[in-house]
């Protein structure tokens, strides 16, 4: 692939995982949406989005698993009540701090030796969670903080769950249309049908393309990224997220939030530096 399409593919693909955060905190804040039913219109729009896309490539979407349909529901679900409280770079943050950190417990639970580095870097990120989630009048609350944490914990299961199917795409839509059915009863029990066409829209945007189209286009630059520059990259999404939270929610940063965040992106950026060299390419 041609290096400025890779980039500008790469760039794309970063903006719509931001943009999950963004379409979602502008669904519940300020239209005052459902969290079930935007779980539910995510889900099955991106179902739809993924499906086609299989179809185009003559490809079956009966890939998958419901183990993997059952990591996805839980942080699709997880997800979204958070940010009934949470900001969108907070948000994001724990986000991808949970998802990081929670890629290391399998080599630990195998029992390999984390280098040096990683080590500084895992207690550097740890510490800047501590900052984060500190009692105090700039801390995110509680609840919010420990969803969006299990969203990232289920979101990194899985990854590694989807990593073992060789087509991705097919893989990621039948996940994405077992996990329709928890969703739609999800909503069943706790959701609520009041809802804007404006809120609607968000969701489906973020089904449709930061999700479906999202996804697709990171497994189709994913093969052209090593595995340390396509991890290293995703460092952007938090910024990226707290930019637009910026721009579009007025949202705000305090000192806490800078501060955790050099601290959780820093010591991420050690754990991925400190990865073993290798010459594939993520897959």
């Amino acid at each position: 692939m041609p290096l400025p399409r890779l980039l500008l593919l790469t760039l794309l693909t970063l903006m719509a995982f931001a943009a999950n955060s963004v379409l979602c905190r502008l669904a519940l804040f300020e239209e005052r949406m459902d969290p079930a039913l935007f779980t539910l219109l995510r889900l099955t729009s991106g179902a739809l989005v993924l499906v086609l896309l299989c179809g185009a490539r003559k490809k079956s979407p009966r890939q998958g698993d419901w183990g993997g349909a059952l990591a996805l529901i839980t942080y699709g679900a997880t997800f979204s009540f958070s940010y009934l409280t949470l900001t969108a770079g907070t948000g994001a943050l724990l986000l991808f701090a949970a998802v990081q950190l929670s890629m290391l417990v399998p080599p630990l639970l195998r029992g390999e030796s984390l280098p040096r580095c990683q080590w500084l870097g895992l207690l550097l990120a740890m510490a800047g969670l501590v900052v984060l989630l500190l009692p105090g009048l700039s801390a995110p609350d509680p609840l919010g903080a420990a969803l969006m944490i299990v969203a990232g914990i289920a979101w990194a299961g899985y990854t590694l769950r989807a990593s073992r199917f060789a087509d991705p795409v097919a893989a990621n839509a039948g996940h994405f249309l077992r996990a329709s059915l928890p969703a739609a009863l999800l909503y069943l029990l706790l959701g609520q049908l009041q809802t804007s066409p404006v809120a609607i829209g968000y969701a489906l945007a973020s089904g449709a393309l930061a999700s479906g189209l999202g996804y697709a286009l990171w497994y189709l630059v994913l093969p052209h990224l090593g595995r340390t520059l396509a991890a290293s990259v995703q460092l952007l999404v938090p910024l990226l997220a707290a930019l637009a939270g910026l721009i579009w929610l007025d949202e705000s940063w305090s000192l806490r939030l800078v501060l955790s965040t050099l601290g959780i992106l820093g010591g991420i950026a050690l754990v991925i530096a400190g990865r073993p060299p290798s010459g594939e390419k993520s897959s």
